[in-house]
């Protein structure tokens, strides 16, 4: 019997799945975190290697394929190096990858569209785009944001927890000059719920106290730190902001509050602004649009990510979409990335098998 393994090497953890020509699934398997950026190639081998579900090599490849989407991949070099040890690993000559590629996987399993879009949005934000190549190999065409949280993960948690700080001080500087403005009533008297929230997280009640909390340093490793001190002073920067996202997404889709609706109408309006880029109109002569971009219609839209993970997040992307005249042919949201680059890889290589996702 043949078999197909997918893993996917994330910064929090290792997935990896197996399944059979027909796309049922028989193993899965977890293990440490394996983004290669961070690891190197022989800590990053020795990550993968160590995952229960991977037997040692033998002399009969257990393997027909094998596909691993890897974060912190982003270059031809990277993969050439890559793909000698982990060859050896499995016994067969794996498909290496950036791990957005795994997002895209459903385009090998629907024949009624030519190219995916995978959108993530979680921790950090990137859209790419994709179509069918050689094999079982699926072409870039595309690729928007991801350049982390210093210079930009729109739609992703760093951008929800800034914008959420930003639009709370911004109407606090406002009320300064023109007194406070009485906001909107929601329909579950949420007003002031995404302030409070935030406030209280920090354990604060003066909206400028979140400016010294925003700017101060990064903990330092080993440094004593007093038992008195704030929470937020061993907490790094960067997830002091990407923290709050809960928070945003509980005052708006919980308690409706204005505020925090207009920070995802914000943050969901960036991220659809990159997806635009992607696309091209459904009319018109497609010869006066760039060569790689897609017709939302001829196109799957794959969401991965806590953030999206949210309906209602996701359903104010595509009404973003919508307006702008982008309404796509199918959309799925992606939670089991390696389960789903196994049956993808499987359908691929089997194209004659029918699968049920």
């Amino acid at each position: 019997m043949s078999y197909y393994l997918c893993v996917d090497c994330g910064g929090s953890k290792t997935a990896t799945a197996i399944c059979d020509a027909s796309g049922q699934i028989l193993g899965r398997a977890f293990g440490g975190p394996s983004n290669f950026a961070y690891l190197g190639p022989d800590n990053f081998i020795d990550v993968v290697g160590t995952t229960p579900l991977l037997p040692p090599p033998t002399s009969s490849p257990l393997f027909a394929a094998a596909w691993l989407g890897v974060s912190g991949v982003d270059s031809a070099a990277a993969i050439a190096r890559l793909t000698p040890p982990l060859a050896a690993l499995l016994g067969v000559v794996p498909i290496v990858c950036n791990d957005t590629h795994l997002l895209a996987a459903p385009l090998r399993m629907h024949p009624d569209v030519s190219a995916a879009i995978g959108c993530v949005s979680g921790t950090g934000g990137i859209v790419v785009s994709f179509k069918e190549g050689e094999g079982a190999h699926l072409e870039e065409l595309g690729r928007v944001g991801g350049w982390g949280w210093i210079l930009g993960d729109e739609g992703g948690g760093f951008h929800v927890g800034r914008e959420a700080v930003r639009q709370i001080l911004f109407e606090a500087d406002r009320a300064s000059v023109m007194g406070p403005v009485p906001a909107p009533v929601s329909s579950k008297g949420g007003v002031g719920s995404l302030k409070a929230r935030v406030l209280a997280r920090f354990g604060i009640t003066d909206v400028f106290e979140l400016l010294t909390i925003v700017h101060w340093p990064d903990p330092v490793p080993d440094a004593e730190v007093k038992d008195d001190a704030p929470a937020y002073t061993r907490i790094a920067r960067e997830k002091r902001l990407s923290s709050l996202a809960p928070l945003v997404f509980a005052a708006a889709f919980e308690d409706h509050d204005p505020l925090a609706i207009d920070v995802l109408r914000h943050t969901s309006r960036e991220l659809v602004d990159q997806i635009c880029i992607l696309l091209r109109p459904e009319t018109g002569d497609a010869a006066a649009y760039p060569p790689r971009t897609v017709k939302a219609s001829e196109t799957i839209l794959c969401f991965g990510g806590s953030l999206v993970g949210v309906e209602a997040y996701r359903k104010m992307v595509l009404d973003e979409l919508e307006k702008r005249g982008h309404v796509f042919r199918r959309v799925e949201f992606v939670e089991d990335a390696a389960a789903t680059g196994a049956k993808a890889l499987a359908a691929a290589l089997q194209p004659k098998v029918k699968l049920v996702v």
